[in-house]
């Protein structure tokens, strides 16, 4: 499922990291900070995005917030215009930001529906699309500009009860795949994270477990996996437990056997997620 090009310097970085203020955006944002970036941070909490901010400049970098909701009407483009003023050179997009609503889809809230759709794919493809051209201006030869999709192992195991949330981040993959393959030889490499599950405040509400295939991992050593793998050039970057890599393999070749493998387990797992909420 990896594949690799040349490796790519992640030092002095230039660009905008969505959904800053907490979890797996504040940690990419001290790791990229820790290699002399310039950051904007961008995310609806802006005492949390200076608490990020703080922390990537004792990382060694520097930052600047944006509190906004990037769902809102005309907030990507005031992202771009931002980014454009404050950094001048935009070289790195990360697509972080992104919420979730378990339960069963009937009992799903419509709002929540397109809460998530708005976030997890349309806010993220319309971003990338407002700072495209810079990103391909600032890719020059050898050194490459970067997209990084936040996308998560779902989109590999699209699991019942995460039905939206499902759709949304194996849209995002797919947008990854065929974007990828659009600025083929523009030097923008674009990359897509596939996240299981971490010790974050968005698992908070969630009590399924490991054996239900949601062992947590820590946040630094997710995105440690996920900053190396970007330095190495890959495209297609998977933190996942074994346990979960197992099922992601049975998916990929007989699709019916996880389904006959989660069916026995069905009403403790939706007893488990069905408060999993972070919107």
């Amino acid at each position: 499922m990896t594949s690799t090009e040349t490796s790519i310097d992640l030092t002095g970085r230039s660009g905008v990291i969505t959904g800053a203020g907490s979890g797996i955006g504040r940690a990419l944002a001290e790791e990229f900070g820790a290699r002399g970036a310039h950051l904007l941070l961008v995310g609806r909490r802006e005492q949390a995005l200076r608490e990020t901010a703080s922390a990537v400049v004792r990382a060694g970098g520097t930052a600047e917030v944006l509190a906004v909701d990037i769902t809102a009407e005309g907030s990507v483009e005031k992202v771009a215009d931002v980014a454009r003023t404050v950094l001048g050179r935009v070289d790195l997009l990360v697509n972080n930001a992104g919420n979730v609503r378990a339960g069963r889809l009937e009992d799903c809230d419509p709002t929540d529906v397109l809460a998530m759709v708005s976030l997890n794919l349309t806010a993220p493809i319309l971003l990338t699309r407002a700072l495209l051209p810079d990103l391909r201006a600032a890719a020059e030869p050898p050194r490459r500009s970067i997209v990084l999709d936040i996308a998560s192992g779902i989109a590999l195991v699209p699991l019942p009860f995460y039905t939206t949330y499902a759709a949304t981040k194996t849209g995002l993959a797919a947008f990854g795949h065929a974007l990828r393959r659009e600025l083929h030889g523009t030097g923008v490499h674009v990359a897509s994270g596939y996240l299981g599950a971490m010790a974050t405040a968005m698992m908070d509400s969630s009590t399924a477990g490991e054996d239900l295939g949601f062992g947590r991992r820590s946040v630094q050593d997710v995105v440690t996996d996920l900053v190396d793998a970007l330095g190495r050039g890959e495209h297609e970057i998977n933190t996942s437990l074994p346990s979960r890599r197992a099922m992601q393999r049975l998916h990929a070749t007989d699709p019916l056997a996880v389904d006959a493998d989660l069916a026995p387990r069905l009403t403790a797992f939706e007893s488990a997620v069905r408060d999993h909420r972070s919107i």
